[in-house]
């Protein structure tokens, strides 16, 4: 029996989303409403509904457009990033996403979210699911942010970094319980949170707020006994002793 190509495309995304994490985990998603999600839109995972595409070019040739946030230049930097850990790095060791280890609908993310808001959060239905609105500070930058959708959820110790620094050897529930840890959740602007990608603080500094960061990611390095290298330490403790001074 012949299919029309609308019903082709749809069995072919039903197909993709039947795959596991790690065989999808590179595609760009085109959502319903046109927009391309490369793996670092902050609504990559949220995308459910999606006609997948090798590479963001073939998305935007498609007619597809860049979300709100994306640009060439920061796909091109994270993707570089990328490459050069995927040897070793594998961001599935340490959950697929965000947990929502009470039952409640609110993944991680969520709960980062409502734990920072400096107002009560609105959500978009009455599950209470998926948070819509809000007010938060962002530590990156000292400025109010109130649109959900504006911000990511930093790993103030990003996970690849932790992972050549002592959690590869962990077990994967405490792997996935630092990922998880709201201690280490930070909402802060897409942008920043990109530039940052995998790097420590000598090597990425945010414009606002960086003797708190430095001592906010070593705590969680003492609290997790990672072992930074040793120049990455000694430049930890010049640079908050430079801090109380």
């Amino acid at each position: 029996m012949k299919h029309s190509t609308r019903t082709v495309s749809f069995l072919i995304v039903i197909l993709l989303g039947s795959l596991s994490h790690t065989a999808i985990a590179d595609v760009v998603k085109m959502s319903t409403s046109g927009l391309c999600h490369p793996p670092q839109s902050s609504w990559y995972e949220r995308t459910q509904n999606y006609r997948a595409f090798e590479s963001l070019d073939d998305c935007l040739g498609a007619g597809g457009k860049l979300p709100r946030g994306v640009t060439r230049k920061t796909t091109l930097i994270a993707s570089q990033q990328t490459l050069a850990m995927e040897k070793s790095y594998d961001r599935s060791a340490f959950g697929h996403g965000w947990q929502d280890t009470d039952g409640d609908c609110q993944d991680s993310r969520a709960e980062a979210l409502i734990a920072t808001s400096t107002t009560p959060v609105r959500f978009a239905s009455d599950k209470k699911c998926r948070i819509v609105t809000g007010r938060w500070i962002s530590p990156f930058t000292n400025q109010i942010i109130q649109n959900a959708s504006d911000i990511d959820i930093d790993h103030v110790v990003p996970l690849a970094w932790s992972w050549e620094r002592g959690a590869k050897e962990w077990a994967r529930e405490k792997r996935e319980e630092f990922a998880n840890d709201l201690r280490n959740l930070w909402p802060v602007e897409a942008s920043l949170n990109r530039s940052k990608g995998a790097k420590g603080p000598n090597e990425w500094l945010p414009p606002f707020g960086r003797c708190s960061y430095v001592a906010r990611f070593y705590r969680l390095v003492k609290i997790y006994k990672l072992e930074p290298r040793l120049a990455e330490k000694k430049w930890i403790l010049a640079f908050l002793n430079d801090c109380r001074s």
